[in-house]
């Protein structure tokens, strides 16, 4: 039989629906047998509710049903600390692989078992196996800051060398770095493996075969090696067998969680799609940032939009657990005070200019207790104003953001991680409370303008895959 490569990656939130993660595990099982390898490419332990919390532990009932050969680094394995992720490193079946990441000078994660690359016999060949996670992480990923994430292409040309020497048939690269075209452009190795981009891929650069799954585990990658040229196939898992013990062990977590009594009601569906997250106001955005405004009992709350997680709309009776998933994330809700200046630097930075250039034109941050008026073609704020004033540059406020937003450099550059003045828990349970309180009965109300966005650069609404 010749030699097959599984692969997944940003399986994230697909924990929070058994059938779902079930079926991707049922999907490994029907397609494995003794020639066969299986990769994990990173954020395969989290965001979800369920990662939120079990610090990731959940990952294991997914990685014990499978029993993966090898499982790199994403920016989300590292939410909730070094300790967590080494924990759930510690205890897995499979081996974890990162051969550019240290930390005080030493192999991060070595003392956990963690390798730069490693050696799996199948169909009668020795493949060499090295990962690489994304050299930006630790700026993605502020709980990634301890440790140091080099230029993944010498790392992994080293770590080839090494697995060349040691006479290896195939040779594979697992990476969490999106766009693998310069990799996979630089190295010599017979495959890239992708994750961190969550759209499918399949195609060749310079010769060499570079794959990506696609996310949230709806998509498991088989790559088979059959003469010189490895051909790719994307099965999806719908309809796949439900892998038994992995559904079960994760509806048993579910239902540990406590989160699954209603919150408030929708009578009116709230839309949750990428537009909804992205694109500026939205029932969703105001609902989440007034949230944390009302909790913080902060004078303006922001967010950039990307502590969203795109799902099915809040409809009828919404449990905590539905809203968790909206905001999964650990991160406590931070309360910062700053001058006039500044608040409307901060506000400014609902723009997303300090972010990737890659951004679409039309993604942009969400925003309570303040209204804003930007210009597009001038790239400016034109207007800000807090509780209907005009911001006072020489008055003092206060803001509500999750931590996470002020530590980051690159969203919300006004504010860091000094200005803090007060955390007030996971920002997720200021969101269940406020909905316990207030119920889920939210608008739009013009509070973000852009007279000069042009409209043609805002796509249309495609739920549930919205771009």
């Amino acid at each position: 039989m010749p030699l097959r490569v599984l692969h997944y990656a940003d399986v994230e939130a697909a924990y929070d629906d058994p059938e779902r993660i079930g079926r991707l595990a049922g999907l490994v099982d029907q397609l494995r047998d003794d020639a066969t390898l299986v990769c994990g490419g990173g954020d395969d332990t989290g965001p979800g509710v369920l990662s939120v919390v079990t610090d990731g532990r959940q990952s294991l009932d997914f990685f014990r049903g499978v029993d993966p050969d090898a499982e790199v680094f994403g920016n989300h394995d590292f939410d909730h600390g070094l300790d967590a992720l080494l924990s759930v490193v510690a205890d897995s079946p499979q081996p974890w692989l990162c051969a550019n990441a240290t930390r005080d000078g030493a192999r991060f994660g070595r003392d956990a078992g963690v390798e730069p690359w490693t050696v799996v016999e199948a169909g009668g060949e020795r493949v060499g196996l090295v990962g690489v996670a994304h050299p930006e992480t630790a700026a993605i990923n502020p709980a990634a800051a301890p440790v140091e994430f080099a230029d993944p292409i010498p790392a992994a040309r080293t770590a080839l060398d090494a697995l060349r020497d040691r006479g290896v048939d195939r040779t594979v690269v697992v990476s969490h770095c999106g766009d693998d075209t310069a990799l996979a452009r630089a190295v010599d190795a017979d495959l890239v493996l992708g994750g961190h981009d969550h759209e499918p891929r399949a195609d060749r650069v310079a010769g060499t075969l570079v794959c990506r799954p696609g996310g949230e585990g709806r998509t498991l990658l088989e790559v088979t090696f059959e003469g010189n040229r490895p051909t790719a196939t994307h099965h999806e898992g719908a309809g796949a067998p439900v892998h038994p013990g992995v559904a079960g062990a994760i509806r048993d977590r579910m239902a540990a969680t406590g989160l699954a009594d209603v919150a408030g009601t929708a009578d009116d569906p709230i839309v949750c799609d990428m537009a909804a997250c992205k694109r500026g106001e939205s029932r969703l955005g105001n609902l989440i940032t007034d949230a944390h405004r009302w909790k913080a009992d902060a004078d303006v709350a922001v967010n950039s939009g990307g502590g969203f997680r795109r799902r099915e709309p809040l409809s009828g009776d919404v449990t905590a657990f539905d809203l968790v998933r909206v905001v999964p994330y650990s991160s406590d809700l931070a309360v910062i005070r700053l001058g006039g200046e500044r608040l409307r630097d901060a506000l400014a930075g609902l723009a997303l200019a300090s972010a990737p250039d890659d951004l679409p034109e039309w993604h942009f941050g969400h925003v309570s207790g303040a209204s804003v008026v930007w210009d597009d073609a001038a790239g400016e704020l034109r207007e800000a104003r807090v509780d209907g004033a005009p911001v006072d540059p020489d008055g003092t406020y206060t803001l509500a953001t999750t931590e996470f937003f002020a530590e980051i450099e690159t969203l919300f550059p006004a504010i860091g991680p000094g200005d803090v003045v007060e955390t007030l828990g996971p920002q997720y349970e200021a969101v269940v409370e406020y909905v316990r309180e207030h119920g889920l009965e939210v608008g739009t109300d013009g509070r973000i303008r852009r007279p000069t966005l042009d409209p043609g650069a805002v796509p249309e609404r495609d739920w549930p895959h919205s771009p």
